[in-house]
């Protein structure tokens, strides 16, 4: 069993291919959180210097408590928006990447399935123990796989749940 040179450039391609998109999706997150960044500070700096305007037009230290007190919920509320922007990109880059890993594991097994079922076509005779070694130990890893992933969804579905019930009660 050989590799043909096309075959090589193949692999080579799909795994640049994949890098780029693992890259896109991070940096297109990073950007959804820069300009969420951005915003949030211009909204907070335009916030202050409404407040502190206020304050300073209040006609007694009564009025100016007042006028404190008022904008602290408004304070509140802005601060659990931006943590529930926050998680929401964060949980849709989770699963961008995670549909992604998915893929290319999917395309991996495939592709591993392909070079065994040829190594055990051209193998000599009596290596069918070790093929079926081999086949045994790629659907043990397989298994592992599919049980780290089935485990680490329950894990973000829990966490995701969590984090809704928390901003519900911060609402």
């Amino acid at each position: 069993m050989s590799i043909t040179p096309e075959q090589f450039a193949a692999a080579n391609k799909a795994t640049v291919d994949s890098l780029l998109s693992v890259a896109n999706t991070a940096l297109a997150s990073a950007e959804r959180i820069a300009a969420l960044n951005l915003n949030t500070a211009r909204a907070a700096l335009e916030d202050s210097a409404a407040g502190v305007k206020t304050v300073l037009e209040a006609k007694d230290p009564q009025a100016a408590l007042a006028a404190q007190k008022a904008l602290a919920q408004p304070a509140i509320e802005k601060a659990v928006a931006y943590s529930r922007s926050v998680y929401e990109i964060s949980t849709q880059t989770q699963q961008e990447l995670a549909k992604m890993v998915e893929t290319q594991f999917s395309e991996f097994q495939k592709s591993i399935g392909n070079m065994v079922d040829l190594a055990a076509k051209s193998a000599p005779a009596g290596s069918e123990g070790a093929v079926a070694a081999v086949q045994s130990a790629i659907a043990a890893a397989n298994s592992a796989f599919g049980n780290m992933n089935a485990m680490a969804k329950q894990f973000a579905d829990v966490a995701q749940k969590n984090i809704a019930a928390a901003m519900k009660q911060g609402k």
